[in-house]
């Protein structure tokens, strides 16, 4: 039977070619060349400022204790190192598995948040929203239930394509409502806002209709009124979110004004260029309550003016600008729901939390991302940013 060659020969030929640039397109795609420099660079920048500011804020009250002026520091450093491990492998393993393990990892955060209610709960200026672990931290189970609400939902809601019914929007609701009232209870009325921000931002990039989110609306109204009514909302939380709007009321008593009124005197002291790091005389004299923690700004107001703060305000904006063009670029929806939402989620927090700081939004107790004290929130932060350059990277 005779054989023909050369048609074989240029079969062989074509697979070979096709071969080479198969291979090559895998090498120019793979996940790793399509890193997002400038995210990774900016985070880091905002983590340096926040340890920065953290010993600015804490060291003249630390040495008048006598204690270690490197003791938040340290603490810090240790809980830097865990997020950095964390968004390590937030951005190498491929995001489009988290909606095969959504439900464990919500399960996980409910079970947390109830287990902080309970006498594993450790309480301090009155709420009890910690649980006490080895070596002195503590672990926040609301910044964990933030993460894993917007993976829950984000799987929910790809599910759908774009197009959720009334029962993926009544199954949102309930995901979010029941992390959402055990927040509630710790009391922490800030976080508890969080998630309702979420859920709108989750539903409107899922596709849900404007008729469904009208009714959702209209539903979350009337239970507001009624929990006003039932006073379900304590006075002094009422009061608390509201006291921002007259702070200059002499009316009003001390305890409501107090955060609002030290924080606009510390961060006008700053001026233009402010007073230099170590300088600030509000800082070192503890006049702003937290202010390593949700005050943090203040410190970056006095001591650098108006112009550092500008430059740590244009630091989260070019993280926001990059999660945006992600959210855009992702491959699929639950990519572009899972960016969207962690940018929204950040966009909430620095606005509400250098609004207080200025006066123009309530105390809530809501920290700065990557800068403000506090290692579970340093932690989910830098998960947040890994599961950014994980969609990023796999867009192809």
């Amino acid at each position: 039977m005779a054989v023909d060659l050369p048609a074989f020969g240029q079969d062989r030929i074509e697979r070979e070619l096709r071969a080479r640039v198969q291979d090559r397109w895998s090498r120019t795609n793979a996940p790793v060349r399509h890193v997002d420099v400038v995210l990774i660079v900016t985070t880091f920048a905002l983590a340096g400022v926040g340890l920065l500011m953290i010993r600015s804020a804490t060291f003249e009250r630390l040495a008048a204790q006598g204690l270690p002026t490197t003791f938040f520091v340290t603490r810090q450093t240790f809980a830097l190192g865990a997020a950095v491990v964390a968004g390590g492998i937030a951005a190498v393993w491929d995001y489009r598995h988290l909606r095969g393990y959504s439900p464990a990892i919500y399960a996980l955060a409910i079970l947390l948040l109830v287990a902080v209610l309970t006498p594993f709960g450790t309480e301090a200026n009155g709420a009890q929203r910690w649980i006490a672990l080895p070596g002195g931290f503590n672990l926040q189970p609301s910044e964990i239930a933030k993460l894993a609400v917007v993976i829950a939902v984000a799987a929910l809601l790809h599910e759908a394509r774009g197009k959720p019914g009334f029962g993926s929007v009544v199954a949102t609701v309930a995901l979010v409502g029941v992390p959402m009232g055990l927040v509630f209870l710790e009391p922490d009325l800030g976080t508890s806002i969080v998630f309702v921000w979420l859920a709108i931002v989750l539903l409107l990039v899922g596709g849900a209709s404007f008729w469904h989110l009208g009714v959702l609306g209209a539903t979350g109204i009337a239970a507001v009124v009624v929990g006003l009514q039932l006073e379900f909302i304590e006075d002094y939380q009422l009061e608390r979110l509201t006291a921002f709007l007259d702070a200059g009321n002499p009316e009003l008593t001390q305890s409501l004004t107090f955060h609002t009124n030290q924080s606009l005197i510390a961060v006008g002291s700053g001026q233009l260029f402010g007073k230099g790091l170590y300088q600030g005389t509000q800082t070192n004299l503890a006049y702003v309550p937290e202010n390593h923690t949700d005050f943090i700004f203040t410190v970056v107001g006095e001591e650098f003016g108006f112009v550092g703060a500008v430059v740590v305000l244009a630091l989260f904006g070019m993280i926001i600008w990059r999660g945006l063009r992600i959210a855009v670029t992702a491959k699929d929806l639950f990519g572009t729901l899972l960016a969207s939402a962690i940018v929204s989620l950040l966009v909430l927090q620095v606005f509400v939390n250098v609004g207080m700081t200025i006066g123009i939004m309530p105390v809530t107790g809501i920290p700065l991302p990557f800068v403000s004290y506090g290692g579970t929130s340093l932690v989910t932060s830098f998960t947040l940013v890994g599961l950014l350059l994980n969609i990023h990277s796999r867009r192809f």
